[in-house]
This record gives C-alpha cells, sequence and structure tokens, in this order.
C-alpha cells in the first residue's frame, strides 16, 4: 500500500513540473521584440597606406579639368618661360710658340750646364802653363759632365795637339778652339729632322717609348704643341693604360690646342688602342699620330716584350715613323743602360732629352749619340708648355760655353 501512494505523489510531480516549463516558454515568446527586415552591408574602407612629407596630408579638394579644357597634342599652348642652363665654356684653343729658334730662346735655362762644362774648361785652358795635372783636370770636367769615356778621351788629345801645334793663348781664341771641337762632338751633320709629314694614304705615326717617370706623356703632350706650331694637324693616342689618370693628362694637352685623343678603358690593351688612333687619323686625314706609351722598367721582359707588340699592331696601317725615346737627363750614364734595352726591341729613331736644365750635365747628349747611333732630336728646358725645342748643335754648344 504504501508503494502505490508513493508512485502516485511522483506522477504528480512530474505532471506539474511538465506543465511550468509550457507556461514558461510561451511568457518568452510573447516578450520577443519584432524582427526588424534585413539591412544592406556596411563597407569599411582599408587603412591609407603610409606616406612621407607632402603625400603624409589628408587629400585635398583639386579643381579637375573638363575634356573641353585639356589641349589637344598638336594645340599650340603658351610656352612656359625656361630657365637658360649655363653650360661651361670650352676652353680656348692655345696658339703655341713657333719652334724657330725656340732653343737660342730658351739658353738661359742651360746656366748650370754652361757653369760646370763649358767655364770650367775655359778656366783650365787658359792656364799659362797647360802640363799633364791641367789636362787630367781638363778629363775630370768632360767626365763629370757625362760626356763618356771615349768621348773625352778624344776630345782631350785633340785640344792638347791644337794647343800645342797652334799656340792658341787668347781667351777669344780658346773659345773659338773649344767651341769648334765640342760641336764635331755634338756632331752637328747627323740628321735630326722629324719625319711628321703624312703619306698619301697614312698619316705619320711617331711612337714615343721610354721608363717610368722620363715624362713620357708630359713630352708627348708638348711635342703636339710643336707640331701644331709647324702647321701640323694632330691625333694623339692615349696607349698608356696602366698609369692612372694617364689618358686625362694627355687628353688636356690636345684640348689645348684642338687635338683629339683616342683612348681606351684603363688597364685595356695598348695595342689595341694605338691601331685605333691611327686609325682614327686616317679617317680625320690626320698629318700626324703621337702614341703615348705606358712607361716600362728595361729589366722586364713581358713588358718589352709588349712595346715590341705595340709597334707591330700599328704597322698594320702602314710604317712607324719615328720612336723617340725619352730620357731623363739627369740620370746621366744610368740612362744608357735603358737605351741599350730599348734600342734592342724597337729601332728607336731619335731621342727627346727632358729635364736638361738644373742639375743635368751638358755632356750626356754626347753620350746617348754615340750609345745609340742616333741623334738627340728635341730638349726638354723646363716646366712650361713650350719648353720643348728641337735640337740645335749650334746653339746647344753656345749655351755650354757662354758669352
Amino acid at each position: 500500500m504504501e508503494i502505490v501512494i508513493l508512485v502516485v505523489v511522483i506522477a504528480l510531480v512530474v505532471i506539474l513540473g511538465a506543465g511550468g516549463l509550457v507556461v514558461g516558454s510561451r511568457r518568452r515568446k510573447k516578450q520577443l521584440p519584432p524582427t526588424a527586415p534585413p539591412s544592406s552591408p556596411k563597407i569599411t574602407a582599408p587603412p591609407a597606406e603610409p606616406h612621407v612629407g607632402d603625400e603624409a596630408e589628408a587629400p585635398r579638394e583639386e579643381p579637375r579639368r573638363t575634356i573641353e579644357e585639356v589641349p589637344l597634342p598638336g594645340a599650340t599652348a603658351a610656352p612656359e618661360a625656361l630657365e637658360e642652363v649655363q653650360l661651361p665654356p670650352a676652353p680656348p684653343i692655345e696658339q703655341p710658340e713657333p719652334t724657330a729658334g725656340r732653343l737660342v730662346r730658351l739658353r738661359s735655362r742651360l746656366s748650370r750646364s754652361q757653369n760646370t762644362l763649358g767655364k770650367g774648361l775655359l778656366t783650365l785652358l787658359s792656364r799659362e802653363r797647360l802640363d799633364d795635372d791641367t789636362w787630367e783636370e781638363v778629363e775630370d770636367i768632360l767626365i763629370t759632365a757625362d760626356v763618356g769615356v771615349a768621348p773625352t778621351q778624344e776630345l782631350v788629345e785633340r785640344l792638347r795637339t791644337r794647343v800645342r801645334v797652334l799656340g792658341t793663348r787668347t781667351p777669344a781664341e780658346l773659345r773659338a778652339l773649344l767651341r769648334e771641337e765640342l760641336l764635331t762632338l755634338v756632331d752637328p751633320e747627323l740628321d735630326r729632322v722629324l719625319r711628321t709629314e703624312s703619306h698619301e694614304e697614312s698619316p705619320a705615326v711617331i711612337l714615343v717609348v721610354g721608363v717610368n717617370g722620363t715624362g713620357k706623356t708630359t713630352t708627348t703632350g708638348k711635342l703636339a704643341r710643336v707640331l701644331v706650331a709647324d702647321g701640323r694637324s694632330v691625333v694623339l693616342g692615349a696607349a698608356d693604360t696602366f698609369r692612372a689618370a694617364a689618358a686625362d693628362q694627355l687628353q688636356t694637352w690636345g684640348e689645348r690646342v684642338g687635338a683629339r685623343t683616342v683612348r681606351g678603358p684603363e688597364g685595356g690593351d695598348p695595342a689595341s688602342i694605338a691601331f685605333d688612333a691611327v686609325k682614327e687619323g686616317i679617317a680625320e686625314g690626320a698629318d700626324t699620330v703621337l702614341i703615348d706609351t705606358a712607361g716600362r722598367l728595361h729589366t722586364k721582359t713581358g713588358l718589352m716584350d709588349e712595346l715590341g707588340k705595340v709597334k707591330r699592331v700599328v704597322e698594320k696601317h702602314g710604317p712607324v715613323d719615328e720612336v723617340l725615346l725619352v730620357l731623363d737627363a739627369t740620370t746621366g750614364q744610368n740612362g744608357l743602360v735603358q737605351a741599350r734595352v730599348f734600342a734592342e726591341v724597337v729601332d728607336i729613331t731619335g731621342i727627346v732629352l727632358t729635364k736638361l736644365d738644373g742639375t743635368a750635365k751638358g755632356g750626356i747628349v754626347v753620350a746617348v749619340q754615340r750609345e745609340l747611333g742616333v741623334p738627340v732630336k728635341l730638349v726638354g728646358l723646363g716646366e712650361g708648355a713650350d719648353d720643348l725645342a728641337p735640337f740645335e748643335p749650334e746653339a746647344f754648344v753656345d749655351a755650354l760655353i757662354g758669352e
């Protein structure tokens, strides 16, 4: 009986709980707000890209032109004032000094050589008694002046014979005698003419060679001035591709006299640049092509062979008319060793002695001519642009022994 009563109570509880749930759900449905109609989605603009300077400002309203206001490409519009660009003025073309008599005008540059050689000899020869000791002093002066041993012995022997036989004693007679003998040593009969006249189909080609530091590039530039002063048209070839700024230096020299410079990349093939320079000279109808080569040590076999290659490549256009060896006159007898090696690689046709003013000894002219058997054709007597002069034996000897 107790079990039946417990079951009835549980059933009543379940029925009452279910009824409460139904009533609560109905009340919630009545309290819900009416659903709103669906609206279009809201689009958010992406963040602006960061800007710098003026662009960092917020965009501003700007006036816009209509299609009628935009001019067509062919239409004429009011020209805007353009700012004139001032270009640097071209360097003026200089007129070099004439070469005729240039060495005479530069005689004062030989003053130190004159004191050591000419005046020293005249002082010794003017002594009342010319004994063996005096003649040894004469030999010492000549050797110190870089004349060389063999030429010195020849000169002293001739002087002793003529003084003894002719009995010349007055200063004027001694000066005339010394001038004559020195002129014989310098040898005025050598052909010192520069071959700069063009051939029928090609220009004359001059190759400038030498060791480092002798002044080849400067000499080439000054030689261009010499040729322009003599009425020649010139093309320069910057075949020195190893020394920094060598091509720039040569081009500056050329621009001063209106000569074009053919150049290539730094470290390029010198033979190729030399070949192109002659090619340009032919195309322009130039009278002379000057080729500046790199300085090279005479002891470096590879570099010397390369110099021979430059000459062979240039000769594909035509003959090389001049090979000028530039020597530093202040090196004296040491320069003769360099000269021998260069003469073995290329056929030297002429010598250019630089720095002959100052401490250089005038006797190097005699020594180098004897050593190579080729004449000194040009001498450098200073740092000025027109201080390169054609060598004139008479003027040179007169400068050595003074008035």
